[in-house]
């Protein structure tokens, strides 16, 4: 196979899960970098990146060496040759590190899990999501078929893992309007209907949306009761999108209600 010349920086060959580092341009061809020390480095340091952005916040180095399979020396090492290539790694021994944000990486290759779990959550967007999301969901499925290598695509295009389609759950409002107002941190007005049918108008500080097997459920601050409410979309009549930004911050609301809930996060476990 000819060999490939390499910008200094990560770059992403053309096999599953292989990466250089270096600070120049070199000649590399796929015969002889393959199985070697070098690709051993290359794809501890890429798991060190992706561990380190399951991390909100700090964490220490013997959780990240226990995690890699490492020793602590191998792990300052790997640190110390990342933020020479650029990433803002903060923090120090006893510690713990983070990732700021910033570093970029180019596309990256994908493990037969990381397709499956991929392709099933894509599918589940595009059986349950609203119809802007549905496109969408089908929109990236086609961007990285486009860009996998033959065997992986396959992969992608033949995922047996299947999700259940939701059934029509009557709304007369744009769902697409909602996430907007959720996204801007804008207030609604609603008319709304609950169980028994009772009507009411509400002017709500929407944050978040569920999609569940049968319902679709708006979760928001509610100016009239004072606390959060859970509404079914279906039982909205109406929404207006108001100028009037609400005052909390969403990331706020939405950790309060967690909290309120009793729902832990994947950083709460960490």
């Amino acid at each position: 196979m000819p060999a490939y010349n390499l910008p200094a920086y990560f770059m992403v060959l053309l096999t599953p899960r292989s990466l250089l580092v270096g600070r120049r341009r070199i000649q590399v061809c796929y015969a002889t970098i393959n199985g070697s020390r070098r690709m051993a480095r290359a794809e501890r340091l890429l798991d060190l990146i992706q561990e380190f952005r399951r991390h909100r916040t700090p964490v220490s180095g013997a959780k990240l060496a226990a995690t890699l399979g490492v020793s602590l020396r191998t792990l300052y090492r790997d640190i110390a040759a990342l933020q020479a290539q650029g990433a803002d790694i903060q923090g120090e021994a006893g510690v713990g590190y983070v990732l700021k944000p910033g570093f970029l990486l180019p596309p990256l290759m994908f493990a037969e899990e990381e397709i499956e779990a991929f392709v099933l959550g894509m599918r589940f967007v595009a059986s349950h999501g609203d119809p802007a999301l549905r496109h969408a969901a089908e929109g990236v499925l086609a961007k990285v078929a486009t860009v996998l290598p033959a065997d992986l695509k396959a992969g992608l295009d033949g995922s047996t893992l299947l999700a259940s389609g939701l059934k029509h759950t009557g709304e007369r409002i744009d769902l697409a309007l909602v996430r907007r107002a959720i996204r801007t941190e804008r207030k609604l007005t609603i008319a709304y209907a609950d169980g028994t049918g009772q009507a009411s108008e509400r002017t709500i500080w929407p944050f978040a949306l569920g999609f569940f097997e049968k319902v679709r459920v708006l979760i928001a601050w509610c100016e009239l009761r004072q606390d959060f409410r859970h509404f079914r979309t279906d039982r909205i009549e109406d929404v207006t999108v108001l100028d009037e930004r609400y005052p909390s911050r969403r990331a706020g609301l939405l950790k309060t209600w967690r909290e309120k809930e009793g729902i832990r996060t994947h950083a709460d476990r960490s």
